[in-house]
């Protein structure tokens, strides 16, 4: 027994469009096969989740599906009959990321014109946290089919030349006509009738390319882009498919990102705690400094305004928040132990916070605001 789509992408009945459109993105990025490679329980959801979505995000299969359940679309086509494959998966990603992309990036690959399209090629880039703060070019290198010069087509027998074929079936609705590429000529309307030499049965060949990938800033890890036409050749003269670079954000040393925000621990000695200090710092702007008051507490988080990510729609920057740690040493020499004892009851060094020193749980709730 199937299971209930609603379950699936852990929505309830009630969920708005927008709450469904956010949990399947939630799960195409956790379970994606570039994340989880030759996983197939992590496939499996993936492919559950995306037929969730392709009736959950359609407001008429929705509404026959609350209705009918399941029974509403068996032996109509689609998922349920095998007649989607990984590329049509990845032609909704377009509904749901590409929308964030500007210039040559129009979501995660498919196109409504299957029938005459390529294949898509998958890339993974890897990029420091630098460079997903101001944006990067990146020349990436890879094989693509292209059309051997010399093949002879024909047109499809099967289809006759429309790259698609038409099946009526009979459902609980009523008589339902259901279109699919056409198994013979994958869409293309046409078959080889003469390879050109070194060519594959289709008469295409792999050729090295580099192409020019421009990644905007803010990107997040788990993001896919898509560059128009750099997959494979169609068979014949179809559309190209598209190239899919899936970002892979590098930890880095020193900054965590919390969306657009990133944090920076701060290590200071107790003299420099005791008396103040101006700090240099990294960002992903460049160096700078910061002052230090004396008397500074471990735990004090300082805001930076605008030292974060920028947002990938266009929504401002996040900030760099600054966590101060006061380092206290591990071993003394036998003057800094009698120095200490001497202070251990002196009242400047006893503990006496005032109330606007916040609790860690109140600093941590102001890190969120």
């Amino acid at each position: 027994m199937k299971e209930d789509y609603y379950k699936i992408l852990g929505v309830s009945k009630g969920a708005t469009e927008s709450e469904i459109k956010k949990a399947y993105r939630k799960s195409a990025i956790k379970y994606h096969p570039d994340k989880n490679p030759d996983n197939k329980e992590a496939e499996a959801k993936f492919k559950q989740a995306a037929e969730a979505y392709e009736v959950l995000g359609n407001s008429e299969k929705r509404a026959k599906y609350d209705q009918f359940g399941h029974a509403a679309f068996e032996g109509a086509g689609g998922f349920g009959s095998g007649g989607m494959n990984m590329d049509d998966i990845f032609s909704q990603f377009g509904d749901i990321f590409g929308s964030a992309f500007g210039g040559g990036f129009g979501g995660f690959g498919g196109s409504s014109q299957r029938r005459s399209k390529g294949t898509n090629l998958r890339i993974k880039v890897s990029l420091t946290i630098s460079e997903i703060a101001n944006g990067v070019n990146k020349k990436i290198k890879v094989k693509r089919k292209i059309q051997a010069p010399g093949t002879d087509f024909s047109v499809c027998s099967s289809c006759q030349g429309s790259g698609q074929v038409t099946q009526i079936t009979n459902t609980i609705l009523g008589r339902m006509q259901s279109t699919t590429t056409c198994s013979t000529c994958s869409g293309s309307g046409k078959t080889v009738v003469r390879k050109a030499p070194g060519s594959d049965v289709n008469g295409q060949i792999l050729s090295d390319e580099t192409v020019e990938v421009k990644i905007p800033p803010g990107v997040e890890d788990g993001m896919q882009l898509r560059v128009a036409g750099k997959g494979n050749d169609a068979i014949s003269d179809g559309i190209s498919g598209d190239l899919i670079v899936l970002i892979n954000e590098l930890p880095d040393e020193n900054l965590k990102r919390e969306g657009n925000n990133l944090h920076y621990d701060l290590y200071v000695s107790i003299s420099e705690a005791v008396l103040g200090i101006s700090k240099e710092i990294n960002t992903v702007s460049g160096k700078v400094r910061i002052k230090l008051e004396a008397g500074i507490q471990s735990g004090k988080i300082l805001r930076l305004r605008g030292k974060g990510l920028k947002s990938i729609n266009g929504y401002g920057t996040g900030d760099l928040l600054v966590h101060v740690n006061v380092w206290t040493p591990k071993t003394l020499n036998k003057e800094q132990r009698e120095f200490f004892e001497k202070m251990k009851n002196n009242e400047h060094f006893t503990p006496s916070p005032d109330k606007n020193d916040k609790s860690f749980f109140e600093k941590v709730k102001d890190m969120f605001s």
